[in-house]
């Protein structure tokens, strides 16, 4: 049984139309898959800068911390500055300026707050920077604290 030229013709193009539709489905399902691709991709970047975020939150948060327990840790010579002060002991120095009183300073650190420190002019006759006053003595330059500790008999 052979089938008409127009019978033929129809069924080229039923044929054609079936195979438009399903040239049209898949092109369909590729966009839905790139855009599929592109939402997860946009996902992830977005999750990528959330943890960008969160690191460098904690890495701020942990150098506050740190900052924080620094500044209130005891200085390593708390104790000894303390007993200075009890003890009478004055240091006279020209902070802004002399070397010499800035390296006494920076033997006792942060421990520095405890002692008792007055600018040179408050004190008539000073001749050298610093000059410490203990019992009334004055002994002039930088002190080693040895001879701090002997003169007072504090411990360091």
């Amino acid at each position: 049984m052979e089938l008409s030229k127009r019978e033929k013709r129809k069924l080229r193009l039923e044929k054609l139309r079936q195979e438009s539709h399903e040239a049209h489905n898949e092109y369909e399902q590729r966009l839905e898959h790139q855009k599929e691709l592109h939402q997860s991709h946009e996902k992830s970047k977005k999750s990528r800068y959330y943890i960008i975020g969160a690191v460098i939150g904690i890495l701020i948060l942990s150098i506050l911390a740190y900052s924080v327990y620094s500044v209130n840790k005891p200085g390593p010579y708390d104790s000894f500055a303390k007993c200075l002060a009890e003890k009478g002991a004055v240091m006279y120095g020209a902070m802004d300026w002399c070397k010499y009183t800035q390296a006494q300073k920076g033997m006792f650190g942060k421990s520095f707050k405890y002692i008792n420190y007055h600018e040179f002019q408050e004190l008539p006759g000073i001749k050298k920077t610093p000059t410490w006053v203990v019992n009334g003595e004055w002994h002039e330059n930088v002190q080693p604290f040895d001879k701090l500790s002997a003169l007072t008999g504090c411990k360091i």
